[in-house]
């Protein structure tokens, strides 16, 4: 019989709505209902692409026993962290605090009144590797809960206060200069791996947003090494295994230096934020190899992730069927010699052997290997190797594939409808700016209530029951801008007002400037979360401050300037000593002080031959954050058209930066030359 998840919208929580465990949805009723027992709270937190919360799941939740004695003793609470990052921060904060270290499945046992007072993240069903088994964990946690409850009840306040105390060091109101940013430049070539690109050693994630820092310190300055350290991280990651390199797209990180073996699990947020990157290096470079990733890239997200309401999913799964009816990770993705050799003949599967870095004893298990493309391009036939990708494309479609999360993530669709708005202008692909004002769309219509406040999740057309989150707003705000500048349709514009507006009345500290991660009249958890530092994605805090800058710099409202300025200076006290976990930030703190640049087209008609070009050229333009509003003389869709004549009754672009102005030029070389083109 189906518990109390059965009527929940993440596929995360449906997953766990048949298991024997009485769970509830995080809820007052859930610690109502522990405080009426009088039995602490099991928290289990996950998501629905996370390989080890589905092996704890099959192993203990779906097991009757472990369900029986877990039901008997607490009131099981199973969160979604993907529809609940406030709640996943919370405690997580706290587990990381207690152990130095965390992860998903995250466990953390709580008092009824939401206090931790023990924690873990994946437990085996027998004991192994020094770790105990579940149920000895909850034995051992009920028999403290029941025999030492005053002790339980101090460790529990300790960890509160504790947590409590480690409020940010938020430096000052000012945003980082030239020296921050030099300093993070050169913490980042401390931490860089030349061999192989990336920072840092395994596992390896995507640095995307370090990746966009170090392209706007490149176009700003001309400095050669960010340039140098953006490209051959690129290169290598576009040659490596993270990358699919039949069906485009990358896995979530690498679990080795070298981006050969991945895990196999793909986000549409990485996806997003990469497309962007390699759109942005092409536009850098013209590096052929990044047009190619950003397309191929926009064209996975598309094809796999977009869903039937036009909005886009959240995850494929790292595993799937191996055709024993065994899930395995990564067999969807992976090829043996003999494999290709079926496939191909034997012709065909030797060039596919050499052109994808396959071996007969393999990169992955049992002889399998991962594609890579270890060879630079030209080393064979063009047109051979792109027929020889094509079968093996189709051949692979016939493998059972990975599960899709179908939920649509607000902050994680807005990363989606910037990088598609803008690599579909890039590249003259109108279909992917349709695709991304397909999931503006779906935004507005289902995730935007009558006051512009956001809920954080639907799925299936449904509204998820949750708020959202700074992050949310933020992103969300950022693909709005994005649509703006490509499109032409200032209604983004104005609908990016209204959720910054948001962000400065409820998710901002009025006196500091600070940014808090849940709005002023969110639930209250044990503490109210604030994290400046990026994770898998830009912080909400500073993307918060990207989108307030590029929404100031459309409008010229000084209040969203201001705003933008006082929360870089967390960025200015964590840059040059984190500047890996502050990417995002610094890419911000590079368009502050560019300008940003303001680019006005004017011309008859958006569609006139001439106003295009301008158009085009002025979104190419590599000076950092720079924003563009195109449109008719007699238009008042964007505050920068204003006052714009034709000259000499010719389409007319204006370049403007901290109150000063180009001279107006009807020459898209000239405009390129001004927007560091």
């Amino acid at each position: 019989m189906p518990n109390r998840l059965a009527h929940e919208t993440s596929p995360y929580l449906l997953q766990h709505a048949d298991n024997p465990v009485d769970w509830w949805p995080w809820s007052a009723e859930a610690f109502e209902e522990a405080r009426r027992r009088g039995v602490p709270v099991l928290l289990s937190v996950g998501y629905s692409s996370c390989h080890w919360c589905h092996v704890m799941a099959h192993e203990s939740f779906e097991d009757q026993q472990t369900a029986d004695r877990l039901n008997a003793q607490f009131v099981p609470v199973k969160v979604d962290r993907e529809e609940r990052p406030d709640v996943d921060a919370v405690y997580m904060e706290a587990v990381q605090a207690a152990t130095g270290q965390g992860g998903w499945p995250m466990t953390v046992f709580l008092t009824p009144e939401a206090e931790p007072f023990y924690f873990g993240t994946y437990f085996p069903p027998e004991p192994r590797h020094g770790m105990p088994s579940f149920r000895q964990v909850l034995d051992g946690v009920g028999q403290a809960w029941t025999e030492r409850r005053e002790e339980v009840a101090e460790v529990a306040g300790k960890i509160v206060r504790d947590l409590a105390g480690r409020e940010i060091s938020y430096g000052d109101s000012r945003a980082p200069g030239e020296e921050e940013l030099a300093q993070a430049l050169l913490g980042l070539t401390r931490e860089y791996d030349p061999q192989r690109g990336g920072f840092g050693g395994a596992p390896k994630f995507p640095p995307s947003m370090v990746i966009e820092f170090l392209l706007r310190h490149h176009a700003r300055t001309g400095a050669e090494g960010a340039l140098q350290m953006a490209r051959d991280t690129c290169e290598r990651m576009a040659r490596g295994g993270i990358y699919d390199q039949l069906g485009g797209g990358f896995a979530r990180y690498s679990v080795d230096r070298d981006w050969v073996v991945p895990h196999f699990e793909k986000m549409l947020y990485d996806n997003a934020l990469l497309c962007r990157v390699y759109a942005h290096l092409w536009r850098a470079t013209g590096s052929e190899l990044a047009r190619r990733v950003a397309l191929e890239t926009a064209d996975f997200m598309v094809r796999e992730l977009r869903t039937s309401e036009g909005g886009f999913a959240s995850a494929l799964d790292a595993d799937s069927d191996d055709g024993t009816g065994r899930h395995v990770e990564g067999v969807y993705y992976v090829w043996t010699p003999g494999q290709l050799a079926e496939v191909l003949g034997e012709e065909d599967a030797r060039l596919a052997v050499e052109h994808f870095g396959v071996s007969e004893e393999g990169t992955f298990e049992h002889g399998s290997s991962v594609l890579q493309l270890p060879q630079r391009e030209g080393g064979h036939d063009a047109e051979r190797i792109e027929s020889v990708r094509e079968r093996l494309l189709r051949s692979r479609a016939q493998r059972p594939a990975p599960g899709r999360d179908d939920k649509v993530v607000a902050a994680w669709n807005g990363l989606a409808v910037a990088a598609l708005a803008e690599t579909g202008a890039y590249f003259d692909r109108p279909d992917l700016v349709e695709a991304a004002v397909g999931a503006a769309d779906l935004l507005v219509r289902l995730h935007l209530d009558d006051h512009a406040r956001l809920a954080r999740t639907s799925k299936d057309g449904r509204t998820g029951a949750n708020a959202g989150v700074l992050e949310d707003y933020a992103d969300v705000a950022e693909g709005f801008l994005a649509l703006a500048s490509v499109t032409g349709e200032g209604v983004w514009l104005e609908f990016a007002g209204f959720l910054l507006d948001h962000v400065l009345a409820r998710f901002t500290d009025a006196e500091s400037g600070a940014l808090f991660d849940t709005a002023a009249d969110a639930e209250r958890l044990i503490r109210r979360p604030q994290d400046p530092t990026d994770n898998a994605t830009p912080s909400g805090w500073t993307a918060a401050a990207g989108a307030l800058l590029g929404y100031a710099a459309q409008t010229g409202s000084e209040s969203h300037r201001t705003a933008a300025e006082r929360a870089l200076g967390v960025v200015k006290a964590l840059g040059p000593r984190v500047p890996r976990f502050v990417g995002w930030g610094l890419a911000v703190a590079e368009a502050l002080l560019d300008g940003p640049r303001e680019v006005a087209v004017v011309g008859p008609a958006i569609d006139d031959p001439a106003t295009r070009a301008l158009h085009r050229t002025a979104l190419l333009g590599a000076a950092p954050g720079a924003v563009v509003a195109v449109g008719t003389p007699e238009s008042d869709e964007f505050p920068l058209l204003a006052d714009r004549p034709l000259v000499g009754g010719e389409p007319t672009a204006y370049v403007c930066r901290n109150f000063t102005c180009d001279a107006p030029t009807t020459d898209p070389e000239r405009l390129r030359a001004a927007l560091g083109g």
